[in-house]
């Protein structure tokens, strides 16, 4: 393949033109991500480069995992010159990717076709159609079966009349010759017969003006001048862009819609993350303080930080609190440590352009991280995999890179372990609750201090991580790396066996401290979810993001508030476990012990995600209307207090268990009785599956919205699809109706 290529099969990676058999690829077809990744081979392969003879001699075999849907792994071994190697994700393109900055590179088909990870999480295309076409349908078809009646009726009557009276009229009007043709002059009965089945033609012709043919057409017109009023809809026009009505068929499903799901990252949040706030060491940093020395938000006038004297600083990067840069520029070893951790352990790959460095990240919190590291004066230049290079307070400095521990969705977190200066040194940084897990005992009033710290940057809706080291021995990690190898070599359970030896290695780590990111919101997004929860149009967000920052967007944008009475989390591991978390949420909805939720009550604590926990007292669904099939009967339900409103949050590993026959319509029962669902750690078949089972269970008018390409699954298998051409990429555009 060459650059700029896309990448048509699930390849093995074997080398490229990039030192180390590096390759980078742009996945925004298959996770909506546009920022650039990277794939290395293993190095036995990476050596063939483009030699073809070298390949021709190859001799290897593959072992791998069967064709699955998960994108995020790939399981298999590759057996060379009697050694056994381990494959994983970094060393397979998957279809959908297009490769970039890089000129050639060589790979081995593993999976075509309908095997592809990106075909298997594909769903089927269905033809939509809505529910006046339906309608339409029906009554034609009911029209012609009553014109075939009509037909029939008189055809018994023509054939009555014929025999009674007609034969008595062949003297002055004889039979056609046609039917003298067909039967025999003297079978009066088979002349009858024919002349009353040419009669049911007849009456056919006469009356098939009770079909309303141009009914069709009449409706396709008034459908087209409908798209018409979209597509020059002033309201929708957004930098000269303005909106475009891809069919015409689905235009007055608008008015009717009662479900939305939505997609978060790009579509909610514009995708752009800046570095907000940060704890270190206890001292919290990122605040705009006042004269009087209160807190307050930043105005247009508020002085930024200013970064002048470093040349490596981003423009666009805004921080307000003077204190940060001053301490780092005193050296202080603890503002060191953190931004020199924030430049070591990630994995965004460096660009230039127009003579500038830039950051290609897998993440936006990963890339903004990073970013916030070169402001302060912790540059990262370079990396290979032996290696990472930062110019740090303008001393470069090369760190020997041992291994990096990635993240994934059960970890929560990842690492690096590095060598400098004969020092091993681990970096971690990861979700609050799993970092504060494996600290080390001690210190109680730094961890207590962060705490208050995370629960203060949560309930302003900010993404938080924390940030912690720890120094090895040289036998400590020799005994480890070992354990390492044997894992990563594992054909059955590797992801597990692999956690569980990284799990060894990361505890009694130190604390630093805390990051604090916003993901800005699209304008308007609260006015407008305040608005469509007004009209009782039920919202999901189905998003791959992790638990807290799903739960601190849906705060920010007022999907979720404080006045709710319970936000239920769903996040079991097993079957067992997500039925007894739904059953419950279900008793609390209809129990009339249910406790109320209020942040002016007394002493109601707040959790770090913004979740409020139960206070004493309230009433009760059930006390003030009954809710059937998702929708409130009765008078009392429309004088529903806004406090008496629950909201469900369930993980993508229960969502598994809870689309399963068995539990579905428990978890549909759940989320109907909920204003609002999010849905977190989804796959897009998981997505597909969840508008799926609102579709076909609660009869209502579907609509989804999304910018990626994961968004195309649920999509397709929604009445309505609304798509966002922004960062994500395009694929979303071609399928959806506006």
């Amino acid at each position: 393949m060459e650059n700029d290529q896309f990448v048509a099969a699930d390849l093995l990676l074997l080398s490229s033109s990039e030192p180390h058999g590096l390759c980078y690829i742009e996945t925004a077809e298959l996770d909506g991500e546009t920022n650039l990744k990277s794939r290395q081979s293993l190095p036995e392969t990476a050596t063939l480069l483009d030699d073809n003879a070298a390949f021709t001699r190859l001799r290897a075999e593959i072992t791998c995992e069967a064709p699955n849907n998960n994108l995020s792994r790939y399981e298999g071994a590759l057996k060379l010159d009697g050694s056994q190697l381990s494959l994983n994700n970094s060393q397979v393109l998957l279809r959908g990717c297009i490769l970039r900055n890089t000129v050639w590179c060589y790979g081995v088909v593993v999976f075509a076709g309908k095997d592809t990870k990106l075909m298997q999480n594909s769903g089927k295309t269905k033809l939509k159609r809505t529910s006046i076409d339906r309608l339409l349908n029906y009554l034609i078809i009911g029209i012609v079966m009553f014109l075939l009646c009509m037909c029939t009726i008189c055809t018994i009557a023509c054939g009555i009349w014929e025999s009674q009276i007609g034969v008595k009229f062949q003297v002055i009007q004889p039979w056609d010759v046609f039917v003298e043709a067909i039967v025999n002059r003297q079978n009066q009965s088979g002349a009858i017969a024919v002349i009353a089945v040419l009669m049911f033609f007849s009456y056919f012709i006469v009356l098939n003006t009770v079909v309303p043919i141009s009914l069709y057409v009449s409706v396709e017109m008034i459908r087209l001048a409908h798209s018409f009023w979209i597509n020059w809809d002033q309201e929708m026009v957004f930098k000269d862009i303005p909106a475009k009505a891809r069919t015409t068929t689905l235009n007055e499903e608008l008015g009717q819609i009662e479900y939305i799901f939505s997609d978060k990252t790009g579509t909610l949040t514009q995708n752009i993350m800046t570095f907000n706030k940060c704890s270190i060491n206890g001292r919290r940093y990122g605040d705009v303080v006042d004269e009087a020395g209160e807190m307050t938000e930043p105005l247009e006038n508020t002085p930024l930080t200013d970064f002048s004297d470093n040349p490596e600083a981003d423009l666009k990067f805004r921080f307000y609190d003077k204190t940060l840069l001053r301490d780092v520029k005193k050296r202080d070893p603890d503002c060191d440590l953190f931004f020199r951790l924030l430049s070591l352990c990630h994995t965004v790959m460096p660009d230039e352009k127009n003579g500038r460095l830039v950051y290609q990240a897998q993440s936006p919190d990963e890339g903004a991280l990073v970013d916030a590291a070169r402001n302060f004066g912790f540059v990262f230049l370079y990396r290979n995999p032996t290696s990472i290079t930062c110019k740090i307070m303008d001393e470069e400095v090369e760190y020997e890179l041992l291994d990096i521990l990635d993240f994934n969705n059960v970890r929560k977190r990842m690492s690096v372990i590095l060598r400098k200066d004969g020092k091993i040194l681990l970096y971690c940084k990861g979700a609050d609750s799993i970092i504060m897990e494996r600290l080390r005992p001690g210190n109680d009033q730094l961890k207590q201090i962060t705490n208050d710290h995370l629960n203060s940057f949560a309930s302003d809706g900010l993404r938080t991580l924390c940030l912690a080291w720890k120094e090895l021995t040289p036998t400590q990690y020799s005994t480890w790396k070992a354990k390492y190898h044997e894992a990563t070599v594992a054909l059955e359970n590797r992801e597990e066996k692999v956690d569980a030896v990284a799990e060894e290695i990361e505890k009694d780590l130190i604390l630093i401290g805390a990051t604090a990111i916003e993901d800005k919101l699209q304008d308007g997004v609260p006015d407008a979810i305040y608005s469509l929860a007004q009209a009782e149009i039920k919202i999901w967000v189905l998003t791959g993001d992790k638990l807290e920052t799903a739960i601190n967007i849906g705060y920010s944008c007022k999907l979720l508030t404080d006045d709710m009475r319970e936000v239920f989390i769903i996040d079991a591991d097993d079957a067992a476990g997500t039925q007894d978390q739904l059953e419950k949420a279900k008793t609390k909805l209809g129990s009339p012990d249910s406790p109320m939720l209020s942040p002016a009550a007394d002493g109601i604590p707040r959790s770090k995600s913004g979740v409020t926990f139960p206070g004493p007292g309230s009433p009760t669904i059930h006390d003030i209307a009954t809710v059937e099939n998702g929708h409130s009967n009765g008078t009392a339900a429309k004088e529903m207090d806004e406090n008496n409103i629950c909201a469900l949050v369930i993980q993508g590993k229960s969502l598994v268990f809870a689309l399963t026959p068995a539990m579905e319509m428990l978890f549909l029962e759940v989320a109907s009785l909920c204003r609002a669902v999010i849905c977190c750690r989804v796959t897009p078949l998981q997505k597909a599956l969840v508008v799926g089972l609102v579709k076909k269970h609660k009869k209502a008018i579907t609509l989804a919205i999304g910018d990626g390409a994961n968004d195309v699954s649920m999509i397709k298998v929604a009445h309505i699809g609304v798509g966002i051409s922004g960062q994500e990429g395009m694929q979303v555009c071609r399928v959806l109706f506006i």
